[in-house]
């Protein structure tokens, strides 16, 4: 069996760990195709690095509007890949509405209709200009199979008119690299010069208005007079506004902004963290598609806090690993961080919790099989028909 899947995620190198996960259940040839580079509002990748456990296939293609995941498209023609790679089944891990997506799905139409399907999360739903609607539309008709992250995304997916097959298949989560890590947790404490019994809150992501950070702040000033530190790991158009917040509540010896952590140092971090905070605030056009951080960081047995923005509030409540706010609600959060700030006993207990649930749910090796078995019953379906 032989999988081609076309990437622009697997650029990051632990993203690869999935298709490693699955060749290694399977047994399968899996090649990835992913853009030569892509640039972020993080960094640039300048060339594609293969994560040690994927021992499969890599093709890096040129692309034109790197960083645009709905507008980037592949260089290379994809007829000319497919006829050359000859997999069983494509999938695309991309949006339905993405260019890519559909660039990918036009191409088989010319080497041998393989079975093709797509991934999606989005959780509001939307449209957009011609022609994107009818290249949307062409994918969700000839897919033979599709992976939404959440019931939400599969929810707007159906009303949009798709009727194919559909597993959602939550973020899968590789426990070797996200656990419990205290030689880690505390050379990150010795590194940003927090002592071992400073209460550490912490963020990783983008720093950007929707994501609720001044709500945090404004909750994080009941701690004044305490032991405490606010770790802010990301970068974003929002930084200056929020470091000149910082200085106004007087928080700038409490509240530390890292700026861009590499990958492969976030899981200590998140496991020096006694609580990461997701304060995300609801936007029309936007709301948390998962909370993908929620999950790394009880897997690394961190409690969490976070609001019922998009899918936050149910993950938090799959797990137990922690509390739930009103969105935008400064008395609420506040409470909840007070509440864990004094009782250690119930962070660990959250974060034991969140670590046990998330190893049941969101399981790597479990997923691979999960996401195997919806590709090969499309096989057994196409050979019947």
């Amino acid at each position: 069996m032989k999988l081609l899947v076309v990437s622009h995620a697997c650029t990051t190198p632990v993203n690869q760990g999935f298709y490693a996960t699955v060749a290694e259940e399977t047994g399968w040839d899996i090649t990835l195709v992913v853009p030569e580079t892509w640039i972020n509002q993080y960094n640039a990748t300048p060339k594609v690095e293969r994560w040690p456990a994927f021992k499969g296939g890599i093709r890096s293609v040129p692309v034109w509007n790197s960083g645009s995941i709905p507008l980037h498209l592949y260089k290379s023609p994809m007829v000319g890949i497919l006829r050359e790679e000859r997999p069983d089944a494509i999938y695309v891990h991309h949006e339905p509405y993405g260019l890519a997506t559909s660039q990918v799905f036009l191409a088989n139409k010319f080497v041998g209709q393989r079975p093709i399907g797509f991934y999606t999360a989005q959780n509001i739903y939307k449209t957009y200009p011609m022609p994107v609607p009818l290249l949307e539309r062409y994918v969700e008709k000839t897919a033979a199979f599709c992976f939404p992250v959440t019931d939400g995304a599969l929810e707007v997916l159906r009303r949009k008119g798709y009727e194919g097959k559909a597993t959602v298949l939550p973020l899968p989560l590789d426990k070797e690299v996200y656990h419990p890590n205290a030689a880690g947790a505390a050379k990150w404490r010795a590194d940003l010069a927090i002592s071992p019994d400073t209460f550490v809150l912490g963020y990783v992501g983008r720093l950007v208005q929707e994501k609720g950070l001044a709500t945090l702040f404004h909750a994080a000033t009941a701690l004044k007079g305490t032991d405490w530190r606010c770790v802010l790991a990301g970068s974003g158009p929002d930084e200056a506004h929020l470091r000149s917040l910082v200085a106004t509540l007087g928080l700038q010896d409490n509240v530390i902004f890292t700026g861009f952590i590499p990958h492969a140092e976030a899981p200590a971090l998140l496991a020096m963290f006694d609580v990461l905070v997701l304060p995300s605030e609801t936007r029309p056009n936007w709301k948390e598609q998962f909370g993908r951080v929620i999950i790394e960081a009880n897997a690394c047995g961190t409690a969490v806090i976070g609001t019922e923005s998009g899918e936050i509030g149910n993950v938090i409540r799959k797990t137990g690993g922690g509390i739930i706010v009103p969105e935008a609600n400064i008395a609420a959060l506040k409470q909840a961080i007070l509440k864990l700030a004094g009782n250690k006993e119930l962070v660990r207990e959250l974060g034991q919790r969140g670590a046990a649930a998330v190893a049941e749910s969101y399981d790597q090796s479990k997923l691979a099989l999960e996401f195997a078995a919806t590709i090969s019953a499309s096989l057994t379906e196409k050979i019947d028909h």
